[in-house]
């Protein structure tokens, strides 16, 4: 397992980090806690939540289950020290997490205090906000987005709020890192300029949408991530299950993500169908399983500091975990560069 640098910060993650999101719906806590078990005794030190988790589907009901079966394991365990835990900060408009209110300093405050208690633990390693209270392209978004109604001033002091509530949460000890999700690099620009300007905790990661079928931080936010040490950790790095082949042909597994969600949040297009088959062409010419390809191409630019793998039983995490040995060679990149040529942008 690879390690690599989270930021500026001083932590080490692995290159593979995994993702919880199915825990309290699709999986049961012992299955979390075998995967868990499994992932760390592998070398994976990096695990990825959200006060709102689980997803599939979210309900009132189910809230905040994921980060508790993590604190069980916790608990059960002993191994706290093993891991670095980074959750999140639900954004706006989910009626469900504390009344669907923004992000705010006074939101922050209770949400990091909730997923402390959850979590059965007295310090998260990364703190991430999910998604910004301002519009953004990110969820299928990007067709329609228009940023000319927004307010500089307002969002700039609405970041610096966010950061100085940040700053007094890292100097008690209850976070020591903070980072962005589903954010722009206009607005992890912003982030970055105000918390030097004000000496506040600097943005660590952004964790954005990044797979062979969604590819958008390879413009602006790469050169961003380059320059400023703010890696991405990638989020479905297998299109919701898309990559892993098993919803070829049409069909829709028991259980499955698509069996809940059909159109998985607007993935599953005819043309993404498509391209799904290019690269599964790509992966059979040169005797590649898909999944661990798809992964491993993930796992080889440049800005990537993780790549967020989630699964719903052993053989799915086994198979994503394989990515980590994996290197591709010039030929396959080249074939998946001309796939991506034809299919820029799928969903």
């Amino acid at each position: 397992m690879q390690y690599r640098p989270l930021g500026r910060t001083g932590i080490n993650v692995s290159a593979l980090c995994l993702g919880s999101m199915t825990w309290g719906t699709q999986n049961s806590e012992a299955e979390g806690h075998q995967q868990i078990e499994y992932a760390v005794d592998s070398g994976i030190n990096f695990i990825d939540a959200a006060e709102m988790y689980p997803t599939t589907p979210t309900s009132p009901e189910t809230q905040g289950r994921t980060e508790e079966i993590i604190g069980t394991w916790f608990k059960a365990s002993g191994r706290r020290a093993d891991v670095v835990m980074a959750t999140k900060i639900t954004g706006g408009g989910n009626e469900w997490v504390r009344g669907g209110e923004a992000i705010s300093s006074a939101a922050i405050r209770t949400a990091v205090d909730g997923s402390l208690r959850r979590l059965q633990t007295d310090y998260i390693d990364l703190y991430q906000l999910h998604w910004p209270n301002r519009d953004h392209y990110h969820f299928r978004k990007s067709w329609t987005y228009d940023p000319s109604g927004q307010d500089r001033e307002q969002t700039q002091a609405h970041i610096l709020d966010v950061l100085q509530a940040l700053g007094k949460l890292v100097s008690e000890g209850k976070i020591r890192a903070v980072g962005l999700s589903n954010e722009t690099c206009w607005g992890t620009a912003q982030f970055l300029q105000l918390a030097q300007a004000h000496g506040l905790p600097r943005i660590a990661s952004i964790q954005n949408e990044y797979s062979l079928l969604q590819r958008l931080f390879d413009l602006d936010m790469a050169e961003l991530s380059h320059n400023e040490d703010v890696g991405l950790l990638a989020f479905s790095p297998l299109a919701a299950g898309m990559l892993s082949g098993k919803y070829r042909g049409g069909i829709i597994p028991p259980g499955s993500r698509r069996s809940i969600n059909e159109k998985l949040g607007g993935r599953y297009t005819d043309i993404a169908v498509e391209a799904v088959e290019a690269y599964a062409a790509v992966a059979e010419r040169h005797e590649l399983a898909l999944a661990p390809m798809a992964l491993a191409f993930c796992l080889a630019r440049p800005f990537m500091s993780a790549v967020i793998i989630g699964a719903t039983n052993m053989d799915q995490l086994t198979t994503n975990m394989s990515a980590a040995d994996m290197t591709l060679s010039e030929e396959v990149m080249a074939d998946i560069a001309a796939v991506h040529r034809r299919f820029p942008m799928p969903m």
